[in-house]
């Protein structure tokens, strides 16, 4: 048996883009930053930063409701991909597929998204009811 599932609650970095691939499925790849547990001491960012693909409803979901700053959680599994850049060096990539993305908060009234690291480096984010997180 194996199992390959994730879940995150992190901050969107930047907008997400809809893009249709030539056969017209909706993908949408975006960022979210993840705020670790306890902060480094040496100086290193306080948040991990995953790179994410939705497809399909998924997709069109996150590229229509959800913006630059927004809380999110992120349900999907890992995936591991190489390729070649442009000019010949070898990448491996590990990414979230997301099965499911829903919003933690409401979009701000005022239209300012902020900048997301800003906004997870300002605090701890709000406490969920039954957060299995939370520490005691």
């Amino acid at each position: 048996m194996t199992i390959n599932r994730v879940i995150l609650i992190g901050r969107l970095v930047r907008d997400p883009e809809l893009r249709t691939t030539s056969g017209g499925k909706s993908v949408t790849d975006f960022s979210i930053a993840v705020r670790k547990r306890i902060k480094p001491q040496d100086g290193s960012p306080d948040a991990d930063f995953f790179r994410v693909t939705a497809w399909g409803q998924t997709a069109e979901f996150v590229s229509n409701y959800l913006n630059k700053g927004r809380l999110v959680v992120v349900e999907g599994r890992l995936q591991s991909r190489k390729y070649t850049t442009s000019d010949g060096q070898n990448r491996e990539v590990v990414e979230i597929v997301a099965d499911n993305v829903d919003a933690l908060d409401r979009p701000r009234e005022d239209g300012d998204s902020g900048s997301a690291m800003a906004a997870v480096a300002s605090g701890p984010a709000p406490a969920l009811e039954d957060d299995p997180f939370a520490e005691e």
